[in-house]
């Protein structure tokens, strides 16, 4: 028997975050968007446990974890050990999500992994168990199992979908060097040391996607870890820049970064906006919309 399923990534329309808890995690409150950018996970019967990943050649294979470490394998684990089952299996990830580029690829993956594996093992898990695993696994992964657009709050990981009336175009702009999230969260702190209990409400873009309005969701859009991506990395506000300049309505930082995404006022425009991008110094220029489903079954047989 071989199951594939597909997950988005994600782009985090509001993140707001707050001081660091007694736990050492940020509260955040924050509007998650999936897009169709999405990495799909093959399982298949086997003896034995193994994971292999491809990639497309404009991923530095150099960002993937060591074998063994792949949150493939730590979402494996985890469902065995709930139902008390062996874990086996050979597991096939095709990634088309950036590595280590704020848009949740390893979480898309956990996602992926944990309903295909479900399937595969037939376990029968309940939505309420899976999504308590997948909050075990990190603070995205139950977003990537919901899909569409949703608030996130707690670490990310309580997740409430939201009203959206769009179909919102995005160009997307991976970086080849990947940047660490506890390096952008350590140096937020730094930063930003008198950041308040109670992150930032994401209301003003709550209304823009209930309206429907490329224009209010532009004006809206807020990433607190923006500020500290752009200080490691300069060269991200640069393209920010340069973004707006040729046409974009609003460029931001995706998550903890490097990718940079760009709202535009639809297909046509993106396109337009992705051309102007592409050169010499951003030679991967992607195109994508959104909201797309989350971890769904594409192909049991």
């Amino acid at each position: 028997m071989t199951v594939t399923v597909r997950a988005p990534a994600k782009i985090n329309l509001h993140l707001g975050v707050g001081a660091p808890r007694p736990d050492g995690f940020h509260p955040l409150v924050t509007a998650y968007h999936a897009v169709g950018l999405c990495d799909d996970v093959t399982v298949a019967d086997a003896d034995t446990w193994s994971v292999h990943t491809k990639l497309p050649d404009w991923i530095d294979p150099g960002l993937l974890p060591a074998d063994g470490e792949n949150i493939v394998d730590r979402a494996a684990e985890l469902l065995a050990g709930f139902h008390g089952v062996p874990r086996r299996g050979l597991v096939s990830v095709v990634k088309a999500i950036p590595v280590a580029g704020g848009l949740a690829g390893g979480s898309a993956d956990a996602a992926a992994a944990l309903v295909a594996l479900d399937r595969l093992w037939d376990l029968h898990t309940s939505d309420t168990d899976l999504l308590r695993l997948a909050a075990q696994l990190g603070s995205d992964v139950p977003f990537s199992l919901v899909g569409g657009t949703a608030l996130g709050t707690g670490r990310g990981e309580l997740v409430t979908p939201l009203t959206d009336r769009g179909t919102w175009w995005w160009v997307v702009v991976p970086s080849p060097e990947g940047l660490s999230t506890p390096r952008v969260y350590r140096h937020f702190d730094e930063l930003v040391p008198d950041a308040p209990e109670r992150p930032p409400s994401a209301d003003e873009v709550v209304a823009a996607l209930a309206s429907g309005d490329p224009y209010l969701l532009a004006a809206a859009l807020h990433n607190d870890l923006e500020l500290a991506a752009v200080d490691l990395r300069p060269d991200l506000g640069r393209l920010l820049e340069r973004g707006e300049e040729v046409g974009a309505l609003r460029g931001l930082v995706s998550g903890s970064g490097p990718t940079c995404v760009f709202l535009c006022e639809g297909a046509d425009h993106a396109r337009e906006v992705a051309g102007a991008l592409t050169g010499p110094e951003h030679p991967v220029v992607l195109t994508t919309m959104g909201p797309v489903a989350g971890a769904h079954l594409v192909e049991y047989a």
